[in-house]
């Protein structure tokens, strides 16, 4: 009877410990699936719990409450984690936060509604974001112009750009792919809607949407943008009241000294670029760097800036990787020519020793704006057709952590202002 109460003592103990512990999930090189740990990370603080970001340690962990039903999500999904004890988990954290030490304590208290803008259905490109949201198992709602313009943005906290050209040019393919079915449709599709809300040119309605997203942006909200509609959405802002877009697209000329009517203090992250006016010309601008200046592309890699995890946590959790030095990937819009990003804009990443910037972050009124230059981290040189890239063939992408930084980053807990 004595040794049967000590046996059921020491299980209480040894539940009660377990109880009080702590799960990591590290992030360094040592993770076998650094994409599937954000989408484990974020589900647990959408079912309410809370976790932490260690900022720089072992690459940017997450320190949650240890559960039994945590563990197996991990072990199921090939989330590689230890079990901590409080005394443990004590020392990890004030390693973390002493003073000699870039690294940080942010507290994810409450994972963002998610929405991407892409039409349902729309071929023949996959989209890196989609498909890292997909294959972290995160939630993400689609919606296109149809449901801005009835206000439905008011419903999400982040949303992601799909591959939009929002200049009105449909891509600027009409040289290359002008006969091509998909272009036809594409066409048909986005005049059609035009048409059903009551403009008169698709660059008239794509100019309402990048106006309304912006007043998203200004009330709070946090925007991400890859590949084309990065410079496509701060080229319609600064030519919000000039017509730049030549009359195959939209059926009439463009107006005379286009140049000179930009107005660059509309604009999010770029400024003083010229537009490409030659309709037949597969580049929108100068923002873009050309794929002869990239050259070679075994030598194409970019890297990340370290920030103060401490005086500066939302670059610093944007650029959370277990890598610093990243392969570049190519796009519609490859790399973003640093001379013409403002100064207000950080710079999260560049090619070393070029002007060629891949990575950048800046804020409007309450919200944010993070633009990833490139169009597939893991496919080098996506063409049209190309099939989907597999994520289980690229659990470890450090281009595609970068992705989901984004989705973790609007969940930390808000620091109070001093006064």
């Amino acid at each position: 009877m004595r040794l049967l109460k000590i046996y059921f003592f020491i299980i209480l103990v040894s539940t009660s410990i377990v109880a009080q512990s702590k799960l990591l999930i590290y992030m360094d090189l040592n993770q076998t699936n650094h994409l599937k740990a954000y989408g484990i990370t974020f589900n647990e603080i959408e079912l309410g719990a809370t976790a932490d970001w260690l900022l720089n340690y072992r690459g940017g962990s997450f320190m949650l409450n240890y559960t039994d039903e945590l563990a197996l999500k991990c072990r199921l999904r090939g989330v590689s984690f230890e079990t901590l004890t409080n005394s443990e988990a004590v020392d990890i954290y004030s390693f973390v936060q002493s003073e000699d030490q870039n690294m940080e304590v942010v507290r994810l208290e409450k994972a963002p509604q998610i929405a991407v803008f892409v039409p349902d259905g729309f071929l023949p490109w996959d989209d890196a974001v989609t498909l890292a949201l997909d294959y972290a198992e995160v939630k993400y709602d689609k919606i296109w112009i149809e449901e801005i313009s009835k206000g439905d943005l008011s419903k999400y906290d982040w949303l992601h750009l799909h591959h939009e050209d929002f200049t009105g040019q449909y891509g600027k393919f009409f040289g290359s792919f002008r006969g091509a079915q998909w272009y036809i449709q594409q066409q048909a599709l986005y005049e059609n809607e035009a048409q059903k809300l009551g403009f008169n040119k698709v660059s008239v309605m794509e100019k309402y949407i990048v106006k309304t997203i912006n007043s998203f942006v200004a009330d709070g909200g946090f925007l991400f943008a890859m590949c084309s509609a990065t410079d496509s959405y701060d080229i319609a802002l600064a030519g919000m009241n000039v017509d730049f877009v030549d009359k195959m697209y939209d059926g009439d000329a463009i107006d005379s000294d286009v140049q000179s009517k930009l107005d660059f203090g509309q604009t999010l992250a770029f400024t003083d670029f010229k537009i490409e006016l030659n309709p037949m010309v597969y580049e929108y601008s100068n923002i873009d760097i050309q794929p002869l200046e990239i050259g070679n592309q075994n030598n194409d890699y970019f890297t990340l800036f370290e920030y103060s995890a401490k005086y500066d946590p939302v670059p610093t959790m944007l650029t959370q990787n277990h890598v610093n030095v990243i392969r570049g990937f190519m796009g519609q819009t490859t790399m973003f020519r640093k001379e013409l990003i403002k100064k207000s804009v950080y710079i999260l990443s560049e090619r070393a020793g070029t002007n060629q910037v891949k990575y950048i972050h800046g804020k409007l009124g309450r919200g944010t704006f993070t633009f990833y230059a490139g169009h597939d981290p893991e496919d080098y040189q996506h063409a049209v057709g190309d099939p989907p890239t597999d994520l289980e063939l690229h659990k470890n992408s450090p281009g595609y952590r970068l992705i989901l930084n984004n989705i973790l980053f609007p969940a930390a807990k808000k620091k109070k202002q001093k006064t």
